[in-house]
């Protein structure tokens, strides 16, 4: 299966999950989101090595890093392997005496730990072409935390099953153009019901 190679552009707080944050992957060069709901404690793991910040002891991620490293074990690549119920699955591919291996991982662990071996995220064309989100305006690379929208009756929304699927089709459009990529994987998600 073909990969493709995943930025992170950004994370945002989740308006509809108390605690849940969105991290934003990007595809470079491109105008494809992939929105990956994460708790709270990951998406301090991840900012905290995105700020380049040393915590006084070291965090879970941390510690696993470094027993990876006094083992002599690195992590290669963190592949997004796969997508079910809207959720996204992850394999770390590590490297040890030259033998390459596949740990099964959440997607927010995989990413925070592929950014403290600094080694690339992937994710399956397969899984983008489900799961990821096209932005007509915004090429990677912008912020997404950039423009802020006061939010509307409809980002309180949870449940679209009485919305018309155009009605549905003009509520992405307007999530996506308020950079609100939790609200569109939702209403993708059930455009995608209809569908099947």
């Amino acid at each position: 299966m073909k990969k493709v190679k995943l930025e992170i552009v950004g994370m945002s707080y989740s308006q509809s999950q108390s605690g849940a944050y969105a991290l934003i992957l990007g595809i470079p060069g491109q105008k494809k989101r992939l929105p990956i709901i994460i708790g709270g404690s990951e998406a301090q793991a991840i900012a905290i090595e995105l700020e380049k910040m040393k915590p006084s002891r070291p965090l879970t991620h941390d510690l696993f890093t470094n027993f990876a490293n006094h083992f002599g074990i690195r992590v290669t690549e963190v592949i997004i392997n796969k997508f079910e119920e809207g959720i996204f699955f992850s394999r770390l591919v590590c490297e040890h005496n030259g033998a390459e291996s596949e740990i099964d991982s959440r997607t927010s662990d995989a990413v925070a730990i592929a950014l403290r071996f600094k080694c690339p995220i992937y994710a399956y064309q397969s899984i983008i072409d489900e799961a990821g989100i096209v932005l007509e305006d915004h090429p990677i690379g912008e912020d997404p935390e950039g423009t802020k929208s006061t939010p509307e009756h409809e980002d309180i929304e949870s449940d679209y099953s009485d919305y018309l699927l155009e009605e549905l089709e003009d509520l992405i459009k307007k999530a996506i153009e308020n950079e609100n990529y939790e609200k569109a994987s939702k209403i993708r998600d059930e455009i995608k019901r209809r569908k099947k």
